[in-house]
């Protein structure tokens, strides 16, 4: 069960506002913080606010999101909105938490600023409760994530990194390294806990042997 009350696909909407965002994704029980200025949207963070809070995090499947109307991917994640303030020159700070993940089914046809869709959690129930971590390497991906942070010269707080629950780690790195719109949507839509990490060490560890050079790649 999520800490919202979440227990089940049954207990979220149908029907999700989504936003587009390239190069964003958010994972269940992760959050994202988003800095919102678009009128549209800041008219879907007011509607969503005056009813359910949750707004559909999704990317467009280009990885161009200033398109005038992106064709989406096919799978993004319900956040609620977890925190709100506003800056002085209107712009909206908000955090998402996210809940669990969902398919397109179809988009609606609205006279709303923003785009809808009707959606399906049913192939991410098993979002709403933490997996289990015991097939994943944790040595293996704090080496890799090490490597990684010093090549691109990272600041980290290993020390915080170190007392995290693994869940926390791969997903927070799912959500943070610069990786392209296509491998944070491999990241995404990764059935399982365990298949997230290995294609996230993949990822790592491919990054880290490129900017060594061709050699290492061999």
């Amino acid at each position: 069960m999520s800490a919202f009350g979440y227990r089940r696909p049954a207990d979220l909407p149908q029907t999700l506002p989504l936003f587009p965002l390239q190069g964003a994704i958010v994972m269940p029980r992760g959050v994202l913080a988003l800095n919102v200025f678009e009128p549209r949207y800041l008219n879907m963070v007011d509607d969503a606010l005056a009813g359910n809070r949750l707004i559909g995090v999704i990317q467009p499947a280009s990885g161009e999101e200033n398109e005038p109307v992106p064709q989406l991917s096919n799978v993004g994640t319900a956040g609620r909105i977890t925190a709100f303030s506003e800056a002085d020159d209107g712009r909206y700070l908000i955090t998402l938490t996210g809940i669990c993940r969902f398919n397109v089914l179809a988009e609606l046809n609205s006279d709303l600023p923003y785009r809808q869709a009707m959606v399906s959690y049913e192939a991410f129930a098993h979002d709403f409760t933490p997996e289990s971590e015991r097939a994943i390497n944790r040595d293996e991906l704090m080496r890799s994530l090490k490597t990684y942070a010093a090549l691109h010269g990272f600041n980290v707080d290993w020390d915080a990194v170190e007392q995290a629950p693994t869940e926390t780690v791969v997903n927070v790195a799912a959500q943070i390294c610069p990786f392209d719109h296509a491998a944070k949507q491999a990241l995404l839509e990764s059935e399982t806990l365990e298949s997230r990490a290995r294609a996230l060490i993949a990822l790592l560890e491919w990054d880290a042997a490129s900017d060594q050079g061709p050699q290492a790649i061999q």
